[in-house]
């Protein structure tokens, strides 16, 4: 599962790709600062922060590792985690690299067939989870499943577990088994080369895809969002996004420990906590979406703490608008920076250091040394264009699709360049700025509407907490429906968005000339929005 292009010598040359690996950082880490914090997580429930340093860290890991062997683990095989932000998860994944397997971290919120889709498309023998999430019970549903699965182990930390389950402290933690199993580990670990994880994609239409990715492709990746930001050991980083997303598991866990750092986070949404943990650790870099910093930054001005340590905010999975980048200088005293990127490949594009503090604002940025990105006609991809259908090329790209590489490889023109699905424009700097997904893109006098753009700035009206714009029928001259969550009990008007939009400075062209209001917008577990869906439901109205 390699495609087509995949320059292995250059590659290591440029040190995008190595012979080691991040079971090895950690073992060097344990080795040259033992005692320093690696892992801090706060279990908002319990009121409690755990905490671990290299030394425990690396010993957790081949006491996990043991556990595993004991569980019948063969190499090669997937290990799956439905875990949310807990310490667990770290040592969890490392061991799982110790003892060969492939780990496939599974977000909490992931139920019922989807669900059954993952566990069964990656033949998962052990799965680790918790008792319940957000009022459901998680190791309930998976055990009611297992008739169906290849699943022979369910684990369940923190609670009582469903009879002919395991109890995760009893059997991962309790035994010392880097002690009785050690022997059994030389030779096991993951080589650099091969499969390390599956993460799944947002599946917006239909059952999400499984993304293989060898810690190579992944290093790449987070060699290039370490490179771009400069960061060194000194690095605390507070991560908001899920430990099992790429930014989470990638920027947060595994860049911080390929650098001896520290990594922050807490297993559910608290603005105020996360305020805690930014002062009680001296963090230096925060990362999280838009709306959760902007809520942070809200936090902090009504219960100043002390964030005088934080240097960068980085943040992703939406388009920065000025009143963001403002909004964190004013606040916290830090920059803001942008980041984009996608399963298949992590972060592709980042504002710099180099850059002017507000130019988060105007662009995605460029691309890390790993990467290169390209933009062609929509509809022809050997023809360049300032603004069309983005094309990207480079050592972090996946190894494919579980199960349905054919899938991948489609994605893919000969020479290696793959389709992202996304509109963007060049930024005028060798970056980018992304304007919506291809499939929904609408056009005006020939120019494409900037949808995420637009969303973004909408959702800053006062009366509104969401906002989404499809096309009806899905075709490039639809008018511009605006589809939005009230904030409260406050509806707003199509005039009251027109306004708002003007006020922004937004191109009068691009101003929508629908509206509907609605409780809640269909989305993917990732929270992406399900745009099919809205168009289904308003195609035939007017």
């Amino acid at each position: 599962m390699t495609g087509p292009t995949v320059d292995r010598a250059e590659y290591r040359r440029r040190g995008w790709w190595r012979d080691g690996t991040f079971l090895d950082d950690l073992r060097r880490q344990a080795r040259e600062r033992p005692r320093k914090l690696a892992v801090a997580g706060r279990r908002l429930g319990d009121a409690r922060t755990d905490t671990l340093d290299y030394a425990e860290l690396a010993r957790l890991t081949d006491r996990f590792a043991g556990a595993l062997l004991e569980l019948g683990v063969r190499r090669g095989e997937t290990i799956a985690v439905q875990l949310p932000n807990r310490w667990e998860i770290v040592p969890l994944m490392y061991a799982c690299m110790a003892v060969g397997a492939v780990i496939c971290p599974i977000a909490p919120e992931c139920q019922g067939e989807e669900l059954h889709h993952r566990l069964s498309l990656t033949g998962a023998r052990v799965c680790v989870t918790v008792p319940e999430w957000a009022g459901r019970p998680l190791a309930a549903a998976i055990h009611s499943m297992r008739d169906g699965l290849p699943l022979e182990h369910l684990v369940v930390v923190g609670g009582p577990a469903p009879q002919g389950c395991l109890d995760f402290h009893d059997h991962f933690v309790r035994t010392h088994w880097e002690e009785r199993r050690a022997a059994e580990l030389p030779g096991r670990q993951l080589r650099p080369d091969e499969p390390f994880v599956v993460l799944f994609t947002s599946g917006t239409t239909g059952f999400s895809k499984g993304v293989v990715h060898s810690q190579n492709t992944v290093h790449s990746g987070v060699r290039g969002y370490v490179d771009a930001f400069q960061l060194r050991d000194d690095l605390v980083a507070v991560v908001t996004t899920p430990l099992v997303h790429y930014s989470g598991l990638g920027q947060g866990v595994l860049a911080s420990v390929m650098l001896g750092a520290t990594a922050v986070f807490q297993d559910g949404p608290d603005r105020d906590g996360l305020l805690d943990l930014v002062e009680r650790y001296r963090a230096t870099l925060l990362y999280g979406p838009p709306p959760t910093l902007t809520g942070v930054a809200r936090a902090q001005r009504t219960d100043p703490h002390d964030v005088s340590s934080l240097q960068h905010t980085v943040t992703g999975a939406a388009p920065v608008l000025q009143e963001l980048v403002d909004e964190m200088r004013d606040t916290f005293g830090s920059r803001t920076y942008s980041v984009w990127g996608m399963s298949e490949f992590g972060p592709i594009t980042i504002s710099r250091l180099d850059y002017d503090e507000n130019w988060a604002a105007h662009s995605h940025g460029r691309p890390i040394d790993a990467m290169q990105i390209r933009i062609d006609q929509c509809h022809d991809p050997a023809e360049r264009a300032a603004v069309g259908r983005l094309r990207v090329h480079g050592a972090s790209r996946a190894l494919g699709y579980l199960g349905q590489q054919d899938a991948f490889d489609s994605q893919l023109t000969s020479d290696g360049w793959f389709d992202t699905g996304d509109v963007a424009r060049e930024d005028g700097r060798g970056g980018i700025r992304i304007l919506g997904r291809a499939v929904d893109v609408i056009l005006r006098d020939g120019d494409v509407v900037p949808m995420a753009e637009l969303e973004a700035v909408i959702s800053l009206h006062p009366r509104v907490t969401e906002a989404a714009l499809v096309g009806p029928t899905g075709q490039s001259d639809d008018p511009i429906l605006a589809v939005v969550v009230p904030r409260g009990g406050a509806r707003p008007a199509l005039r009251d968005i027109q306004a708002h939009l003007r006020a922004a400075g937004q191109d009068p062209r691009f101003q929508p000339e629908r509206l509907e209001v609605v409780d809640a917008l269909p989305k993917t577990l990732t929270g992406k929005v399900r745009k099919a869906e809205l168009r289904k439901l308003y195609a035939g109205t007017s």
